[in-house]
């Protein structure tokens, strides 16, 4: 391959869905914790949901913005979610939910198995605790 060849769609590689079980809390009928199926998140998505999850306030004359955290984590989890279907609103209305993102919080009400989930789909989406490269660019 060469020039622009090696860029084009078909040669470039498609991810799998992350599959896991990240609640001990829903098992199916032999007693083991059902999976869930998450996929990809594209870049363009990222900045999609980035973008309705700042909150801006005014400070004197002065505008700041900040990502709301905690609501960009749980719309990552419910946009990546493929299996539930957490847009089922059979399944919302067993939990007494209106959105998927609430869902995902009921679903996962343990907080140290949510923010496992958290980290789990966060570096399946390529972010990572620390990255290398910036340290190396640090030094």
């Amino acid at each position: 391959m060469s020039g622009l060849s090696m860029y084009l769609k078909k040669n470039k590689v498609t991810r799998e869905n992350l599959v896991i079980a990240p609640t001990k809390s829903l098992c199916d009928e032999n007693g083991e914790p059902v999976k869930f199926t998450f996929r990809p998140i594209s870049t363009k998505e990222n900045d999609e949901i980035r973008d309705m999850c700042v909150k801006t306030t005014i400070v004197g004359k002065e505008t700041r913005s900040k990502v709301d955290n905690s609501k960009y984590m749980k719309a990552i989890l419910a946009r990546s979610c493929v299996e539930p279907n957490l847009n089922s609103v059979e399944l919302q209305d067993s939990y007494g939910v209106k959105d998927a993102e609430a869902l995902i919080c009921e679903l996962i009400d343990n907080p140290g198995e949510y923010s496992d989930l958290v980290v789990a789909v966060m570096e399946y989406n390529g972010f990572t605790k620390e990255d290398s490269s910036v340290e190396e660019v640090k030094n």
